[in-house]
């Protein structure tokens, strides 16, 4: 995010612009200053969440999964650090990707996706996770982030557009004493004063403040062309490549007029040169009230988007604003909703407690970015696919699908979710599937306002069946929801992977059963032996489950409460990992239940109710222990490994006319709903050969296939062009020496 270049040319070329701030002594003015007025206003600080993350997670450990309880736990004294100094908080996360960033989007994950893989080797190689050099965050982080603040007491919104937009606005609405983040665009905003996250120091809450007015001083530009200048640069809505013919012009101007040495570094020649051009025209008396100056050497098309990229910096009452408004766009599936539940998507997403119902019904769009998954290894499906039915069935409970509903004009979903293959050429098209209820399908008005305990049982039974689980009702209220929700997700995922083994069941359930009598202290006391690249992808695909749990929850009216269905209340990274390596090596249950016969008990009832429901579904869980080899012990490569494809892995599933060997136009993934044996990391942000064969079945002419016969399968030519090799599943490899 931010205007390309120029948080560098503020940080690095001009100092003037960069001044230390205290926050102690910054909420003190703020409240003198308001004394005058009809009554004085808390100091607030309006915060960019999803610019905080890298700095918020501090954990050792993040590449097992996220260490979440110690994660909370800083969150906790990070937010005491403020109020303690009588400054408020209030926090803004992204809510959508807007379709003219949509690209930006995806060059950021594809370069993401190569850090992936750069992880994954090193984990191979070394059996340890990379140095601060190569991180990537948590899978999820984004997802749990606002929710675990609003278990801290915070305010927590949830942007419905641009989250640089929302952010600005507010601070300047309610006049903030400043907005704490790192991305540059908060100095084009006319807004409250940019603080900067990465320059804070906690302990004495100081930070850099980026001076609006001295930047201007500086490269001699008006305030009001500021974003031009922005656009002319580079943004998430001008793209560099769209602006080089006026930067190399600006360039050369430049350099002709400021010769080396006294030119500089490269990043701050740019500011410094398409800030003298854009300068210029502000000479010009008859340029003065246009967006986009005539003399500017643009197409008629380039004029176009330069007036949408400034328009997107335009706060309510600033002038044009209006011309930009899209306060009023229409919702996706309005007519598949009542208009209540409409308000109640866009109240409970700005409240950030609507994860993935506002997306889909409000926007009918929705997306998921980079998970830790391996995409040279093939044993394990990528967590987009292995959720698209439950997704499928949220759907079809979201938009009123009835089991016998014929309609011909059923509504599809956009998804965007990145997983190894999918070239996010385009979105794919996926369809609603009914939820197989024992009974009526229920409204939504019905699930999400109405009281009694027939609703009640009722939402639950919803939540059930979305994860086909549903003999798991005489489970509530007898154990834990923490608990109730890790057996469904863990069962859901045997029924959809069918290399999962029962040592890898042991480990998710033995961690969860364990986890809640563990305090964050002594889960970071954990030492792990070396790690597996196999764990840290399962560990990825149980937290990205818990945000289908999230999302299934709510479509459902919320049987459960929302704290069990977090992951400081069921999952930790490090521990898990833990649990998966002693689970392979085979110790007794007793050991891996840490001694405990509390433990142990509920562990051998969630593993008797699992194995019972898998089997009336034809899934035998076997046993396969795998040993992690030790560093510096080279894998021993191998041809076209292939592994079977669960029978049910999506039921009623849907597709956009027939797929061959698993493609969308040549290389991409089409909708299916297996992709054979793999691992993979997380979504805003983060890093990344072999003949491979997927099994893949055809889908039907577009409409709910019969959910009690399974896919065919058939076996698919390569999913890369030229044939590569991969690493073997090491029960296949020979043992270390």
């Amino acid at each position: 995010m931010g205007v390309k270049g120029l948080q560098y040319f503020m940080d690095r070329c001009c100092p003037d612009v960069c001044v230390i701030v205290n926050l102690r002594e910054m909420a003190r003015q703020h409240i003198a200053n308001n004394q005058k007025g009809c009554s004085a206003t808390d100091p607030t600080l309006v915060v960019d969440g999803m610019a905080c993350l890298f700095y918020w997670y501090s954990c050792k450990d993040w590449v097992c999964g996220g260490q979440w309880k110690e994660y909370v736990d800083v969150l906790k004294s990070w937010v005491e650090a403020f109020t303690s100094a009588g400054i408020r908080l209030i926090f803004f996360f992204d809510g959508v990707v807007e379709d003219q960033k949509r690209q930006e989007w995806i060059k950021r994950r594809r370069r993401v996706n190569g850090e992936i893989s750069k992880v994954f080797n090193h984990i191979k190689l070394h059996g340890e996770q990379p140095g601060k050099e190569l991180v990537c965050l948590p899978s999820a982080l984004a997802t749990f982030t606002p929710l675990a603040l609003r278990s801290l007491g915070q305010e927590v919104f949830c942007s419905v557009r641009e989250a640089d937009y929302e952010i600005a606005s507010y601070a300047r609405q309610h006049g903030c004493m400043g907005i704490l983040g790192q991305d540059s665009d908060f100095i084009i905003y006319d807004s409250a004063p940019y603080l900067s996250v990465a320059k804070l120091r906690l302990n004495s809450l100081t930070t850099v403040m980026y001076d609006r007015q001295r930047l201007c001083r500086t490269i001699g530009v008006a305030v009001t062309q500021l974003p031009l200048l922005a656009c002319l640069l580079g943004n998430d809505v001008v793209s560099e490549e769209q602006m080089q013919h006026i930067r190399s012009g600006a360039m050369a101007t430049y350099r002709r007029n400021n010769p080396p040495p006294r030119s500089g570094a490269h990043q701050g020649q740019m500011v410094q040169a398409v800030a003298q051009l854009v300068s210029s025209f502000h000479s010009r008396e008859e340029e003065e009230n246009e967006l986009v100056p005539e003399y500017l050497n643009v197409s008629a098309s380039q004029r176009e988007l330069l007036k949408k990229g400034i328009y997107s910096y335009l706060l309510p009452e600033d002038k044009g604003f209006e011309l930009f408004d899209i306060s009023s766009l229409p919702f996706a599936f309005e007519k598949y909703v009542s208009p209540e539940i409409l308000k109640a998507c866009r109240e409970k997403h700005v409240a950030a407690e609507g994860f993935m119902v506002y997306s889909v019904v409000c926007v009918g769009v929705t997306e998921c970015s980079n998970s830790m998954e391996d995409e040279v290894d093939t044993e394990l499906l990528p967590q987009a696919l292995v959720y698209k039915c439950c997704r499928q069935r949220i759907y079809g409970l979201l938009l009123l699908l009835g089991q016998n509903d014929t309609n011909v004009d059923l509504p599809a979903i956009k998804e965007w979710f990145v997983f190894p293959g999918n070239s996010l050429k385009e979105p794919d098209m996926v369809y609603p599937v009914p939820v197989n209820l024992p009974c009526p399908q229920p409204s939504l008005d019905l699930l999400w306002f109405s009281t009694g305990p027939e609703v009640s049982a009722l939402r639950l039974t919803a939540f059930l069946s979305i994860f086909d689980c549903l003999e798991y009702s005489e489970l509530y209220g007898e154990i834990e929801d923490s608990l109730l929700a890790a057996l469904c997700l863990v069962t859901y995922i045997v029924l959809q992977v069918q290399s999962l083994s029962q040592e890898d069941v042991d480990a998710y359930l033995s961690q969860a059963v364990c986890l809640r009598l563990k305090s964050s202290q002594e889960l970071q006391q954990i030492e792990l032996p070396l790690l597996s690249s196999r764990a840290v992808q399962l560990g990825c695909l149980y937290v990205r489950g818990l945000s289908h749990l999230l999302g299934a929850n709510i479509a459902s009216g919320c049987p459960l409460t929302f704290s069990a269905l977090m992951p400081w209340h069921s999952f930790d990274g490090r521990f898990f990992h833990s649990k998966y390596l002693l689970a392979h090596r085979g110790v007794e249950k007793t050991e891996l239940l840490d001694s405990n016969p509390s433990c142990l008990s509920h562990f051998l009832q969630l593993k008797d109710k699992l194995v019972e429901t898998c089997s009336k579904r034809g899934r035998v869980l076997q046993s396969r222990p795998q040993t992690p080899l030790p560093k510096t012990t080279p894998e021993v490569r191998y041809r076209d490994a292939h592994s079977g494809l669960p029978p049910n892995v999506c039921d009623g599933w849907r597709g956009r006319g027939e797929t061959t060997g698993g493609h969308r136009r040549g290389q991409e993934w089409r909708d299916r709903s297996e992709y054979e044996n793999r691992d993979r990391p997380w979504g805003r942000g983060g890093h990344r050969t072999g003949g491979q064969h997927f099994n893949s079945f055809h889908p039907n002419d577009g409409r709910p296939s019969n959910m009690s016969q399974p896919p065919k399968q058939s076996r698919s030519r390569s999913y890369h062009n030229r044939e590569r090799y991969q690493l073997a599943p090491r029960w296949l490899q020979p043992p270390a020496p």
